[in-house]
């Protein structure tokens, strides 16, 4: 089966048949990667707030493609879909709206078997639709979505794995489980790109395809002058931070970084680990020694601002962020981590929830954005206009930073 790596926004029934195939083959072989080390079992997954119950995950992305595309929900709200799932109780096992985080460790699910059935069925049910749907905005609406949806839930089992098999046993994903989404980690060209500022369309042309509700409505805005770094900072420059004590100097960090550091034993980045005078990370389980070249990864929103204090630098707002994505200056290198940005995560004018209503307007507010895409994101979802968002301390996600000069 050949992938084709195009926007899944402007996608026809065609590509995007193609392309929900491929987001279940991955979905289940990176939970089979999970079952492999005893995951899914819910009683052996950690009580984590970043995780899910790998087994109600995998559920969960079947179940949300059928409630849009099969039932033909026009809203994420109880009773907003027509029929009945596929599974008896597929409603109150796998509805993240009425489903609590806490709860998902004590459901009485189906055995793993009967989920990837599920998994199987309503994916083909989903195929035999789409075949005859027309190459309309509109009819293509939830098959846009459902494969989005599964693509960020694709990417979330992956982050899940490197956490879980950093507390236990690794169990590395299938050789062929991260093609698809492998991407270069390498940091870039070094030095500033200096953007003269003006006008752009924030969001793109959302007259056609599919748009996410976080990103509308599109408005001419106008951005200063800045100077941002051509690739993100790598582990080296992020290194000679922590060499210099920059854990233990409260004067670089925010006073909610602060706050959060008091709650850690950290002198490093989540997963480094120091023999003398060598560093180490954890990559799914197994210690490899620090690549100084590539991006410096799973540091959250406080790292990243205190390492600028430190650098004598700024975090980009998402403004300017994306207006140097769409400059089509060939210098500006992203993709390899989801970058934070100065922004927190906040509706643009005119916002309204569209029918995925739990997406974005519960998160306004609490989270920050970040922009861009990680190795591990599908390149068909990759869009300079995305926008992604996470609460501050997350550092568990693919993401890293860099940096605007003052």
């Amino acid at each position: 089966m050949t992938v084709n790596q195009a926007s899944f926004r402007h996608a026809g029934p065609r590509e995007l048949a193609v392309a929900l195939q491929d987001a279940r083959h991955y979905t289940l072989a990176l939970f089979e990667a999970l079952a492999a080390a005893g995951y899914d079992d819910a009683a052996r997954v950690p009580r984590l707030p970043i995780v899910n119950p790998p087994l109600w995950e995998l559920g969960h992305t079947a179940w949300f493609a059928e409630w849009f595309v099969l039932r033909g929900a026009l809203d994420s709200r109880p009773g907003a879909a027509s029929g009945h799932s596929l599974l008896a109780r597929g409603d109150d096992w796998f509805d993240s709206g009425t489903v609590p985080h806490a709860a998902r460790w004590t459901l009485d699910l189906p055995p793993p078997g009967a989920v990837k059935t599920y998994c199987h069925e309503v994916l083909d049910r989903i195929l035999d639709r789409l075949a005859h749907e027309a190459d309309d905005d509109l009819a293509l609406y939830p098959y846009r979505l459902a494969l989005a949806h599964e693509d960020m839930h694709g990417e979330a089992f992956l982050y899940s794995l490197q956490t879980l098999q950093s507390r236990g046993a690794p169990a590395p994903a299938p050789a062929g489980a991260l093609a698809p989404r492998a991407q270069s980690t390498a940091a870039g060209s070094a030095g500033d790109i200096a953007f003269p500022g003006g006008s752009f369309m924030r969001g793109g042309d959302q007259s056609r395809g599919f748009v996410f509700d976080n990103e509308r409505n599109a408005a001419l805005v106008k951005v200063a002058p800045f100077a941002i770094d051509a690739g993100l900072v790598s582990t080296a420059a992020y290194l000679d931070f922590v060499h210099d004590g920059g854990y233990e100097r409260s004067q670089y960090w925010t006073e909610a970084g602060r706050a959060w550091l008091m709650t850690q034993e950290r002198s490093a980045p989540r997963y480094w680990a120091r023999e003398g005078e060598d560093w180490y990370t954890v990559r799914f389980g197994r210690p490899v020694a620090l690549d100084l070249a590539e991006p410096v990864r799973h540091v959250n929103l406080y790292e990243a601002q205190a390492w600028c204090a430190w650098a004598g630098r700024r975090l980009p707002t998402e403004d300017e962020w994306e207006y140097a994505a769409g400059s089509n200056q060939p210098g500006f290198a992203w993709g390899q981590l989801w970058e934070w940005t100065a922004s927190p995560f906040l509706p643009f004018a005119g916002f309204e929830a569209d029918r995925y209503r739990d997406y974005s307007a519960p998160w306004f507010g609490t989270r920050q954005t970040l922009r861009g895409a990680s190795f591990a994101t599908p390149a068909r979802l990759r869009s300079p206009h995305f926008r992604n968002f996470f609460t501050p301390e997350r550092d568990d996600i693919f993401a890293g930073f860099r940096s605007c000069a003052l």
